[in-house]
């Protein structure tokens, strides 16, 4: 997939094409239903498929004191449109000059001009312009002025809305299983293994600890069930894709808690050294609420019955 920035640098491969819009954040049910239908599209037509999307997300430009906090903000949304096999990814810097555009203009500058749009596929709440006064009846209007086709899609899942909101109330609430289900795929994280204060080495559960800067909504404090996956390797190679116990919390045990931390044990090895690597982290299922335990020792026995449950729950899993 190419990606690219500024509407001008169209590569001439991608001209004419089919395109969409939208922020994608998480790129969930909903919005892979809107992509593959692009891909529909472009097949029926012989057309490379193109969505359009925007850096910084548009709220936090426009109310930032409301911008909401991204699921998969930055490479993992990229990563994970590119992962529907589009053709092109443009990502254009929203600004506030940007958002006084009339949708007709924005239409006539990037659809047309900078990509000669043969037809435009879009969900019905799609909304662009000068403070989102353009919808889909816009749109159609805009295609038979400008000639291009306009495919609308009605929700998806019998009937379900698949919303970005709710997979953030689903995972602040550490429901990872519900947000999952609407992303269609677990929920993750992405940072550099970075070192920690090595405690959980010291009482036989050597964590990868990543990074403050690591990318992707973190969800509610607690223990979860998932898989870390070492994004240097390729796939199919050994090691890539591990069962993980992942903690999120402070470490409450410990009289000076930490910054609330993101750390995975991958199960039953101690010999793995991840250290400055950069690494998924994947959220399956919920184990349990952060407790603060009276003693080192029923935090280790705490901690043995954490990843008995994992190891549970993960073999009965293949992951992607």
């Amino acid at each position: 997939m190419h990606r690219w920035s500024d509407p001008s640098e169209t590569p001439e491969a991608l001209r004419p094409c089919v395109v969409t819009l939208g922020n994608f954040d998480g790129v969930h049910r909903g919005h892979r239903a809107v992509l593959n239908a692009l891909i529909e599209s472009g097949h029926r037509l012989g057309l490379p498929s193109v969505a359009v999307t925007f850096d910084p997300h548009p709220v936090a430009v426009l109310r930032p004191e409301s911008a909401p906090e991204l699921i998969a903000p930055g490479e993992i949304r990229d990563d994970l449109i590119e992962d529907t096999g589009i053709d092109g990814l443009l990502v254009m810097d929203f600004t506030q000059e940007f958002a006084k555009q009339q949708p007709e203009d924005f239409v006539r500058a990037v659809f047309v001009r900078a990509l000669s749009a043969r037809c435009v596929v879009v969900g019905m709440d799609t909304r662009f312009g000068y403070r989102n006064s353009g919808d889909v009846s816009t749109l159609a209007d805009l295609g038979e002025k400008f000639g291009f086709e306009v495919v609308t899609l009605d929700d998806v899942g019998d009937g379900e809305r698949f919303s970005s909101t709710v997979v953030r109330t689903h995972l602040r609430a550490g429901e990872v299983g519900e947000a999952a289900r609407i992303l269609g795929r677990p929920h993750r994280v992405v940072g550099t293994v970075v070192h920690g204060n090595h405690r959980g080495r010291g009482l036989g559960y050597p964590t990868a600890n990543l990074s403050a800067d690591s990318l992707g909504l973190v969800p509610q404090e607690g223990v979860y069930a998932g898989w870390l996956t070492r994004l240097d390797r390729s796939p199919g190679e050994p090691d890539r894709t591990m069962p993980a116990a992942i903690s999120v919390g402070t470490n409450p045990t410990f009289e000076t808690q930490d910054r609330r931390t993101v750390e995975a044990y991958v199960l039953d090895r101690d010999d793995l050294d991840l250290y400055d690597e950069r690494v998924m982290v994947e959220f399956t299922a919920h184990i349990r609420p952060t407790l603060r335990f009276d003693s080192v020792d029923e935090l280790t026995e705490a901690m043995a019955s954490d990843v008995a449950r994992c190891r549970e729950l993960l073999a009965r899993i293949v992951p992607d």
